[in-house]
């Protein structure tokens, strides 16, 4: 089987499996986390990583696109270290750092995620601009192409399946990771699973954790699919 059709029947399949567990919450209501439904849990955590991977997509996207600008080389060895501050801090350290300045709730939650998806987002943005041909830019050029042109029209169509990977990478890790936005107040499916671990519940870490890792598998083969498609696209 091609790996399009893995892709389609892990979305399925996950994705399935996920929807059946949020439509639970009535049929074993002694077990499941009683402050929020599923379905709740779900939704906060979706908006904390949709709201942090859009900022770090246009985060490393744009510095990725910049430092590979004739102008904007020069500052290439300073910005791959720049990018990884975010992830060489932990996400927890980051959220103490930003509580006094933000408070509890969304708002640290969705800067520490923020930084931490910068880095892939931005290494796989430089590494396929980079490795674009040359005959292409030149072939557009020749044609009057100007360079934003050459860039939206050829350098990122062509960039395309491996800018995916990166925002591919960032959007999962952060599903895990958002879970530690509880701490804070940020809600999500890392309440029950905060709230397991204080109580000694399994029933409430297995809701938490279980969702979770379905949302990030169900995420990670939508991806899989965006993915091949852009590589169909790109080839000629």
């Amino acid at each position: 089987m091609k790996s399009g059709g893995w892709s389609w029947l892990s979305l399925a399949g996950f994705g399935g499996a996920l929807v059946f567990l949020v439509a639970l919450p009535g049929r074993w209501p002694w077990v499941l986390y009683p402050r929020a439904t599923p379905l709740e849990l779900l939704t906060q955590h979706l908006i904390l990583v949709g709201l942090s991977s859009l900022a770090a997509l246009g985060a490393g996207l744009g510095l990725g696109i910049a430092v590979t600008r004739r102008w904007g080389q020069p500052f290439l060895p300073l910005a791959r270290p720049l990018a990884s501050v975010g992830q060489a801090f932990p996400p927890s350290a980051v959220l103490v750092l930003m509580v006094p300045a933000l408070g509890f709730g969304l708002g640290p939650a969705w800067v520490a995620l923020s930084l931490y998806g910068i880095l892939p987002v931005f290494g796989n943005t430089v590494e396929a601009l980079l490795e674009v041909p040359p005959a292409a830019r030149e072939a557009a050029q020749g044609m009057g192409f100007r360079p934003g042109q050459v860039l939206w029209r050829v350098e990122l169509p062509l960039s395309r399946p491996l800018i995916l990977a990166g925002v591919r990478t960032s959007t999962v890790v952060n599903v895990g990771t958002a879970a530690i936005g509880a701490a804070i107040g940020a809600g999500g499916l890392g309440s029950p699973i905060l709230s397991g671990l204080v109580t000694q519940n399994n029933g409430y870490l297995a809701e938490g954790a279980i969702l979770a890792g379905l949302l990030a598998l169900t995420l990670d083969a939508g991806f899989a699919l965006l993915g091949a498609s852009s590589q169909a696209r790109s080839q000629p």
